[in-house]
């Protein structure tokens, strides 16, 4: 589910400070290289996007290789209480320094409920975690605090930064943030026609729909297509377009 792996960033000033962006799962060889590319420097903080496990998980292989550094994110209680590092709380708006430069936390839930983003002004640049991939697309886990509503307002909230380069927790940059982002929202758009369709059809159940939707996807796959499609039908009984009385989806209306 992560593609080719996790990116994590380091930041380092000319004074010798460091701030990491996202602390990976605690993989040796990633502590390795962190290690390395601190050379001549501390690290001081960690910026944590969300608390899912390859962007977590890390930080206490990280906090017992650099007690000074200090670990930040967005609260998401049941989550942070997996990693014992004394988590300080992000908040949207927060500006945080990150060696000579200064980020600025965006509050973006959707794909989790604690996810944020990093603002960097000078350059237009937004660290993502997991808002986009390029060439892919974001799974919305449902049954993990996911919110469709909430992710493509997210996306949105990115767009109208007018950024310029988008640097994610997955995959290559992304030096066409409009194109990508406003993809993704067309994208999301498309999927929640698909289901509207299918539930005129008579499809009545997550699995159904999932079914009717991703023709010839992968068994393997189809648990996180479900939790797609849950996410979908979730968003459209929240703006009163779809209903799920006695285990069955149905349209409320059908314009």
């Amino acid at each position: 589910m992560t593609g080719s792996g996790n990116n994590t960033y380091l930041i380092r000033s000319d004074n010798g400070s460091a701030t990491l962006i996202d602390a990976g799962v605690g993989e040796t060889q990633h502590l390795a290289d962190l290690a390395h590319a601190l050379t001549g420097a501390r690290l001081d903080a960690v910026l944590v996007t969300h608390g899912h496990r390859d962007h977590a998980a890390g930080a206490p292989s990280i906090a017992a290789q650099h007690p000074e550094a200090s670990f930040h994110k967005l609260p998401w209680p049941e989550e942070d209480a997996l990693y014992d590092v004394p988590w300080r709380a992000l908040h949207h708006g927060d500006e945080l320094r990150a060696g000579d430069d200064l980020l600025t936390t965006i509050f973006t839930p959707g794909h989790s409920p604690d996810h944020v983003a990093f603002w960097h002004e000078a350059t237009a640049t937004i660290f993502t975690g997991d808002l986009v991939v390029q060439g892919s697309s974001v799974m919305i886990h449902w049954s993990r605090g996911g919110d469709l509503g909430q992710y493509l307002a997210s996306l949105e909230r990115l767009l109208a930064l007018g950024p310029r380069r988008l640097l994610p927790a997955h995959g290559q940059a992304i030096d066409d943030p409009q194109t990508i982002l406003s993809g993704y929202i067309a994208h999301r758009l498309e999927r929640e026609r698909q289901v509207v369709e299918a539930l005129m059809h008579g499809h009545a159940s997550v699995q159904a729909i999932a079914e009717s939707i991703y023709h010839g996807l992968s068994s393997a796959l189809m648990p996180a297509a479900q939790e797609n499609v849950r996410a979908h039908l979730e968003k459209l009984k929240a703006e009163q377009r779809a209903a799920h009385e006695d285990g069955r989806w149905t349209l409320t209306h059908r314009s």
